[in-house]
């Protein structure tokens, strides 16, 4: 029997989506997937996804994998992705205007890589939050920049959503009178790492390097501060400040995250996939002239066209894993993105699934992303270990969504701020190969952190950056 068709009723279309999602924003996990819309000038700017109030969460610490649905709580030790698979169900209704109108959205944290390879426990873990969070939805309001249209979808696989669709509705319909605190730092923004620190981290990547034991490995550093008022008007800030096609928000129990997100790490369109890994980046800037020549030498470079072959190479194995043998392919090699703060190098792969397989099969195939762990990955992640003071929690990880048809699209959560406990943290970093250079590299994790820095120190604190003693 065919599953009945959503239910879909038009809304006045925003040209400032997070204006629409502040009337749902205090729902209990609210998520907003922000596509930057005309902002960003990119081609994935399209759809902004956003909902709240999921039919049931599934949350992953260590090994532990805890499951509410209907007012009951269960745990399991079974592979995350696994309970995620056997949690969300499947429908057979397609509707190619909508790109979700139901199932999974959350975040999947770097460390649930310990679940998928064995990695020692070196760095602290100071996140306080989820190695995952995922609600599974059965409503979504989906608004196209490009047909300037808004639609509230509900799929009505869940009679509690039925039930709250009315008061959904309505506060939808509702003008929203902003009643957030203020977002403002109160203390100096700390990185985790002196520059003496990252100098020590960076010569210790070379040195194994050159010993045969990776080809790159990434290396990052946290920045964070204290900081009070709400995580949403601090991300309405950020996303004006670094617009990206990726942004997400997420208001989550505990835990607030603000990502603007540049990366596509996997998007699935019936049995389609394709991944697109960043690898080389150059500043902006306000002369043309100069802006211009930033890219050109991006392009040309030698050194960032191999570290971003490295990583295509080692996508294409892991596509492989669950894809059709012959159909992983790199259409596009090289290319040029150019954003507010910089320009990015970027290449395409593509693929097609194979029979039996499908959109969470590939996630956990391919996890964590290897345009931010290095090459061969999971010595690249072990060194990752060794030489980061922290854990990276949601960071490096992915946000986005897998709907009722396992169809999925999911950022590389970079550029991202995760907010409790009165901490907000981001990180950033970069590829370190046999001819990285030192200053540079640590420069280049300024450039990044650059939209997020400025959020954090225009916000109030009136201190100073301080490195840790």
């Amino acid at each position: 029997m065919r599953t009945k068709a959503p239910s879909i009723v038009d809304l006045p279309y925003p040209d400032n989506s997070a204006e629409l999602f502040e009337r749902i924003s205090s729902e209990p996990w609210s998520m907003l997937l922000d596509s930057g819309s005309t902002r960003t000038g990119s081609a994935s700017s399209r759809y902004d996804i956003m909902t709240a109030a999921p039919w049931a969460t599934l949350t992953c610490q260590g090994t532990l994998t805890r499951i509410e649905k209907d007012g009951c709580i269960t745990e399991t030790e079974r592979d995350p992705f696994k309970a995620l698979q056997d949690l969300l169900p499947q429908s057979d209704y397609h509707n190619s205007r909508l790109p979700f109108y139901g199932g999974a959205m959350g975040y999947f944290g770097y460390d649930l890589c310990r679940q998928i390879e064995s990695l020692p426990s070196l760095a602290r873990n100071e996140e306080y939050m989820p190695d995952m969070a995922i609600g599974i939805y059965d409503w979504a309001v989906i608004v196209d920049h490009h047909t300037r249209t808004a639609h509230a979808v509900l799929h009505g696989k869940h009679p509690e959503t039925v039930q709250k669709w009315p008061h959904l509705l309505e506060r939808l319909k509702q003008r929203a009178h902003s009643t957030l605190p203020v977002f403002q730092t109160t203390s100096a923004i700390t990185s985790n790492m002196t520059p003496d620190y990252y100098a020590m981290a960076f010569h210790k990547i070379k040195h194994y390097i050159q010993e045969g034991d990776c080809y790159q490995v990434n290396l990052a550093q946290r920045f964070h501060t204290h900081a009070q008022g709400s995580g949403f008007n601090a991300y309405k800030k950020l996303r004006i400040l670094n617009p990206a096609p990726f942004c997400a928000y997420l208001n989550l129990p505990g835990v607030e995250i603000l990502s603007t997100s540049p990366e596509r790490f996997l998007k699935v369109q019936d049995g389609h996939v394709e991944t697109k890994p960043i690898k080389g980046t150059r500043p902006r800037s306000s002369n043309p002239d100069v802006d211009e020549k930033n890219a050109i030498l991006l392009r040309a470079s030698l050194k960032d066209r191999a570290e971003n072959l490295m990583i295509v190479d080692l996508l294409r194995n892991d596509l492989n894993k669950n894809c059709l043998p012959g159909s992983v392919k790199v259409p596009a090699l090289f290319d040029i993105e150019s954003y507010v703060n910089v320009h990015h190098l970027v290449s395409t792969v593509i693929g097609t699934l194979a029979s039996g397989r499908n959109a969470i099969d590939l996630l956990r195939g391919c996890f964590p992303g290897g345009s931010i762990t290095g090459a061969p990955k999971l010595r690249a992640m072990q060194i990752i270990e060794e030489l980061e003071p922290n854990r990276r929690g949601v960071y490096c990880g992915a946000i986005g969504y897998i709907d009722y048809n396992r169809n999925m699209d999911t950022n590389i959560a970079i550029r991202t701020l995760t907010y409790n406990q009165g901490l907000i943290r981001c990180f950033a970093g970069g590829g370190i190969v046999s001819d990285s250079r030192m200053e540079e590299e640590y420069q280049e994790t300024f450039i990044k952190a650059r939209a997020m820095l400025s959020l954090l120190s225009d916000s109030g604190s009136g201190h100073d950056f301080e490195f840790p003693a």
